[in-house]
């Protein structure tokens, strides 16, 4: 329940989990082949896109598939949704409800675990000698190299959270109205990124009306795919 949840120490959550995600990617700023790392999330979003593809597909699933693999586990830029937050969090503790917040904090987890998780990854590739070449065994050679287990639960029980806590989201009829109010103002205040990627996730799991099966899929693939990486070495590719 919304009464449940402390909105200040969410927003206090939310401004750590932010500072984390630009930390990470300040670091690269000064890396000796930055490219590694667009060209490590660009390979993951193509296997992601292939495993997935039968939900691209569906009618019913693509807007809310597409969403995940873009806005929360693919490789856009997410600088400035996050620069963006990180201005507002004090408003939106107090204009937004708590459910919406909470959503929010799991999304910036996520993020700030994925740049971690990409950050170990490019390392592994690098002592492999396949940082520029990224191919099917490499991949599984640096994802065993990482280790990182928990990590790689965690990571795939975010996204079932934030995709229950948007499905809550779209049955609260406030949170409709208040995301069509916002869309001038926020893109006037320079808030248009955060706004988009909050109207995003909404749209597409209003749409989808009920995501139980979705994310039951979603979290079946990656947790059978996590197994069979830490226990095989000579994992094959995952085919949808």
């Amino acid at each position: 329940m919304d009464e449940d949840l402390d909105k200040e120490a969410i927003g206090h959550q939310l401004a750590a989990g932010i500072a984390e995600a630009q930390a990470l990617r300040a670091e690269r700023m000064d890396d000796s082949a930055p490219g590694d790392f667009p060209r490590l999330k660009e390979w993951q979003a193509a296997r992601l896109a292939g495993n997935y593809a039968d939900l691209l597909a569906s009618p019913r699933h693509k807007p809310a598939a597409e969403f995940f693999l873009s806005d929360l586990y693919g490789p856009k830029d997410f600088r400035s949704r996050d620069d963006e937050l990180a201005r507002v969090v004090p408003i939106m503790v107090h204009v937004l409800p708590a459910r919406a917040l909470a959503t929010l904090l799991e999304a910036v987890k996520m993020d700030a675990l994925s740049e971690s998780l990409d950050t170990a990854m490019v390392q592994a590739l690098r002592k492999l000698g396949k940082s520029s070449a990224i191919d099917w065994p490499s991949y599984v050679a640096a994802y065993r190299l990482c280790g990182r287990r928990k990590d790689r639960e965690l990571q795939i029980d975010l996204i079932d959270r934030i995709g229950k806590t948007l499905d809550r989201l779209t049955r609260m009829p406030l949170i409709h109205f208040s995301l069509k109010l916002m869309n001038g103002p926020a893109h006037l205040a320079g808030l248009g990124d955060l706004h988009s990627f909050l109207q995003r996730g909404f749209d597409a799991f209003s749409f989808m009306k009920g995501a139980d099966e979705f994310l039951a899929i979603v979290t079946e693939r990656e947790t059978a795919l996590m197994k069979e990486l830490f226990a095989n070495p000579n994992a094959r590719r995952p085919v949808s």
